[in-house]
């Protein structure tokens, strides 16, 4: 939007207030069914029907494109554990958070979203939500400089909190100070959280996997929590623990099976498009195999491909990154790098492009049951840590 439009939206008035169809109510409850307890149940359907209410609903009344982050295939594992839920606009992030509150005095935002590094937002959306007349309001927001002030911390449940006299109420002033003064400061610094070895996130994982374990994010020190969380591919892990859901990123049983629901959403296939059917996996596993992801790195596509030698308990395998654009070549200054489950570099876990080349790769021998995690630099579009099992 430009700038005479940025002022011809402060003089409407926008109605926040947004209507809930039945149907849409019915939907979001039977998606948010596959949760570890009724409470968690009930916080998967507020934030799904929050956040597939206000999408869409700001995108027209600001006519832009916004998003949720890191990826909507991936939300469940944030609503097993924590309200809210995160949503981008070009480089703005926005944290939604909804309540089920009558009376709307205050927002209450989780630890999580405001000194997890990584889920920091920008601006924190006070969501009410009413699902017995069908309609959900945003009613007021703030930034993360106002909201983390040690005077607003609730030591008892993790949380930061504003009265409602704190709170802007008018969703215009947001959207004109962003077009006029985008280099207002909306964050203040986090500090970065320590990376957790194996065992520590593996025995955090074994005692907060059991969904008997009611409030898994009071139950240790934020510190170990917030790491927890931070790394995706433990967070999903987490999530199938407490729901008893089969393990979704095995390498070997993709290509035994098929490559898991999850996977497939997002992006995850085989190259050849024969044995690409969905759950039935390649009978041959003494065959070669590609399974490929695709990416979308800088506004350009690209394919991460993850290559077996041909018989799979040889354990060899080839990671490789290629560029699906007319002239096939990956820029310089691009990075390849695998790292441990904890995030640890090993001899020769890196491939740079020096110069523009055909694809970035990486052969190596891995333990059966071994976990690797990708990274790319630039780093692709929602992107979100993997822990890829072989």
């Amino acid at each position: 939007m430009n700038y005479l439009n940025s002022l011809a939206i402060s003089t409407i008035a926008i109605e926040s207030c947004v209507e809930i169809s039945e149907t849409t109510q019915d939907t979001v409850w039977q998606q948010s069914q596959n949760f570890s307890t009724p409470s968690t149940r009930l916080q998967a359907y507020l934030n799904r029907l929050c956040l597939l209410t206000v999408l869409p609903w700001l995108e027209e009344i600001w006519g832009i494109i916004a998003k949720p982050a890191p990826n909507f295939a991936v939300l469940h594992s944030f609503w097993e554990v924590v309200n809210g839920t995160a949503i981008t606009i070009n480089q703005t992030r926005l944290i939604l958070i909804p309540s089920l509150a009558i009376d709307i005095n205050e927002i209450r935002v989780p630890q999580e979203w405001v000194d997890i590094p990584s889920w920091a937002g920008d601006y924190y959306l006070a969501v009410q939500v009413n699902t017995e007349d069908a309609w959900v309001k945003v009613w007021g927001y703030t930034t993360h400089v106002q909201l983390k002030q040690p005077s607003n911390y609730n030591a008892g449940d993790r949380t930061y909190a504003l009265d409602y006299e704190d709170l802007v109420h008018d969703l215009d002033i947001l959207w004109v100070t962003r077009q006029l003064c985008p280099d207002v400061p909306t964050k203040t610094e986090v500090e970065p959280l320590a990376n957790l070895a194996l065992t520590q996130a593996n025995n955090l994982l074994e005692r907060l996997g059991n969904p008997a374990v009611a409030f898994p994010r009071l139950a240790i020190p934020f510190s170990l929590w917030g790491a927890l969380l931070e790394h995706g591919g433990w967070r999903q892990r987490l999530y199938e623990l407490r729901t008893g859901i089969t393990q979704q990123w095995s390498i070997i049983q993709w290509i035994k099976t098929g490559i898991s629901d999850l996977a497939q959403q997002l992006g995850w296939n085989y190259l050849d498009l024969e044995t690409s059917l969905g759950s039935r996996g390649i009978a041959q596993t003494n065959e070669p195999v590609i399974l490929t992801r695709h990416l979308i790195i800088a506004g350009q596509n690209y394919e991460l491909q993850v290559q077996s030698s041909g018989d799979i308990t040889s354990g060899i395998w080839v990671i490789e990154l290629q560029s699906l654009s007319l002239q096939g070549l990956i820029p310089s200054g691009f990075k390849l790098r695998l790292l441990t489950e904890d995030l640890q570099p090993f001899p020769d876990n890196e491939c740079v492009a020096d110069t523009a080349t055909e694809k970035l790769a990486i052969e190596l021998q891995l333990e059966a049951g071994e976990g690797l995690v990708w990274e790319i630099e630039p780093t692709p579009e929602n992107y979100e840590r993997e822990i890829l099992r072989f």
